[in-house]
């Protein structure tokens, strides 16, 4: 089918799903989640045929992005599960006025309607997208990237036959084929057939989306995170936190990828930063991180000189930026110059400190004393998320289910005129 087939196909099944309950929803929820796990042999061996296609022409973290394994399929179900255990967004009233004339006005929460969301390559995101969308009364429609096309397509029919199996129709979610950039401006220009684009992936689909989107269109962010140490910071768990930051998965938009050190503890926590990430780590036998630092901090340790565009770079990988500065509030301005507004953090011992960071770092997610990598649907308590929008209208941060909706003011009466 072609992508606009697809997305006609998709508007008419928008009547099934706005009158399916909350218990039909959560049924096919729960079924798909059975399906997904079922069909588990055909989805990772397509899966294997991705990876194959892709080795040698991406990154080897790139390919973890990409890989699947039983227990990432296990936990795509578990996910979905988790979505049909939280509760419905539709129909929740947000707030009732009773009027002087005794006309009676509702706000009530509403599916979007069509949401399309672009994303590159990570399978998972299938059935988190779908899963969102269902529950909370959306048509999905994905368009993956090629080097997922078989993993997603093969994950698309699982969903599809437990939609069935719980009486929805099958195009409550759908995978374009088209994998070319065609279907991508195909997506961003249908007006009248999709209601909300999501673009998940790197910074150029999501400026290409931004800019040339006729549908309105969620920014999604790349992920320049910054890990600030204090001096007032306990050296221990600042280690702790970057080392889980930068290299738990560094092919994730919450990964770090700036540490900013104050001044004063510089000479003593540089030292401590670079045997914790490089030769404590080539000494188990893991990649170690490279640190590209910035005059001040090269002066203390060895390492790569930072160029020009290293602190405005999401590298997705092995190599963390490292600066030096002379305060928190230097700190909060450098982040303020360099972050893409996704998640930065500060650890350290002074409250009073930490809450004038909060209040200057103007990010989606700001931490004290926590690892940026829990900027996540699961983490939050969403079940999973749609991505991660670094915009303020709207939807920010983690998008669950009830930034998947928009609202309608239900207005009651008894023949009331004006």
């Amino acid at each position: 089918m072609t992508t606009h087939e697809i997305l006609t196909a998709a508007r008419g099944a928008r009547p099934a799903l706005q009158q399916a309950d909350t218990d039909t929803k959560n049924a096919a929820l729960l079924a798909m989640a059975d399906r997904l796990w079922a069909d588990r042999a055909a989805i990772l061996t397509a899966n294997v045929q991705d990876m194959e296609a892709a080795r040698g022409r991406i990154s080897d973290v790139m390919l973890d992005r990409l890989a699947l394994t039983e227990d990432r399929v296990a936990g795509m179900a578990e996910g979905m599960r988790q979505v049909a255990a939280l509760p419905d967004p539709v129909g929740k009233v947000l707030r009732t006025v009773e009027r002087p004339n005794g006309i009676t006005i509702e706000k009530r929460s509403v599916p979007m309607g069509v949401v399309a969301i672009i994303y590159e390559s990570r399978p998972n995101v299938t059935s988190d997208a779908a899963a969102l969308a269902l529950k909370s009364g959306n048509i999905c429609v994905l368009r993956g990237g090629k080097d997922a096309f078989r993993s997603a397509n093969a994950i698309v029919e699982a969903l599809r036959e437990g939609l069935e199996q719980a009486g929805l129709p099958r195009e409550t979610v759908s995978l374009i084929q088209d994998t070319t950039r065609q279907s991508a401006t195909d997506l961003m220009t249908a007006v009248g057939l999709v209601d909300l684009l999501i673009p998940r992936g790197g910074a150029g689909l999501i400026r290409s989306c931004v800019e040339n989107a006729l549908v309105p269109c969620i920014q999604t962010g790349t992920g320049i995170c910054h890990v600030y140490v204090d001096r007032d910071a306990d050296l221990d768990m600042a280690l702790d936190i970057i080392e889980n930051a930068k290299t738990s998965r560094p092919s994730v938009c919450n990964a770090e990828e700036v540490c900013l050190v104050h001044r004063d503890i510089a000479e003593k926590f540089l030292p401590l930063l670079k045997k914790r990430l490089a030769a404590d780590r080539a000494a188990r036998g893991l990649r170690p991180v490279e640190l590209r630092l910035d005059k001040a901090a090269a002066a203390v340790i060895d390492g790569t000189p930072a160029g020009e565009a290293d602190f405005d770079t999401e590298f997705l990988d092995y190599i963390l930026a490292v600066g030096v500065v002379d305060s928190a509030d230097a700190a909060a301005a450098h982040i303020s110059a360099h972050s893409t507004g996704h998640s930065d953090c500060i650890v350290t011992a002074n409250a009073r400190t930490a809450e004038a960071f909060i209040t200057l770092v103007d990010s989606a997610a700001v931490y004290w004393n926590v690892s940026t990598r829990f900027t996540d649907g699961g983490e939050f308590g969403l079940g999973c998320e749609m991505g991660i929008s670094t915009q303020k209208l709207h939807a920010r941060g983690p998008m669950g289910l009830e930034e998947l909706c928009s609202y309608k003011y239900v207005v009651t009466g008894n023949g009331q005129v004006r």
